[in-house]
């Protein structure tokens, strides 16, 4: 009986992961929504929520999870985008360490806003549980789109993400 438990849950866990690592989320179309928000850690995921803001396919960006002696200017000069940008649309939020936190880092500066939309930005082995995240921390009336960033994750990535994945998952169940 325990063999079979056991086989059946290395079963599940296997056909999980397999759809886990071929269907990544992608790329979203350039549809308008109230806010962008990036999660550092990850290549082309700035650039990716710059290009979207200077298209105009948001009013404002939040890039959570920025390190505390990093400045605007940096950012600018290191994406090539001009300061007034970051200036007027763009939010460095400092207070993020890991996927969890910048959950409720985001949370809290959509509600500040009032927005009802908004586009997360993340790579695509991680956009699954940064929405699943995300979700929980923000309110039902806020419309949430993924817009994932390619990327070729390693099968180390993927087993440790999708492992991840699964532990929120059995943790928002009993609303941990």
């Amino acid at each position: 009986m325990i063999v079979r438990l056991i086989a059946v849950t290395l079963l599940g866990w296997m056909l999980g992961f397999a759809w886990f690592a071929m269907f990544l989320p992608q790329p979203l179309d350039g549809r308008q929504t109230d806010a962008i928000v990036v999660l550092t850690g990850g290549a082309g995921r700035i650039d990716r929520g710059l290009a979207l803001l200077q298209e105009g396919a948001a009013k404002r960006m939040l890039i959570s999870g920025v390190d505390r002696s990093v400045r605007p200017v940096e950012l600018a000069a290191e994406y090539k985008t001009r300061l007034s940008l970051f200036t007027c649309c763009i939010t460095l939020g400092r207070e993020a360490i890991d996927t969890r936190s910048n959950a409720i880092e985001t949370a809290r500066w959509l509600e500040r806003r009032d927005y009802k939309s908004v586009r997360l930005i993340t790579t695509d082995w991680h956009m699954r549980r940064s929405a699943l995240e995300l979700r929980q921390a923000l309110p039902g009336r806020i419309n949430l789109v993924y817009d994932a960033v390619p990327s070729r994750p390693s099968l180390t990535i993927l087993v440790r993400e999708y492992n991840k994945y699964l532990a929120r998952r059995v943790a928002a169940l009993f609303g941990i």
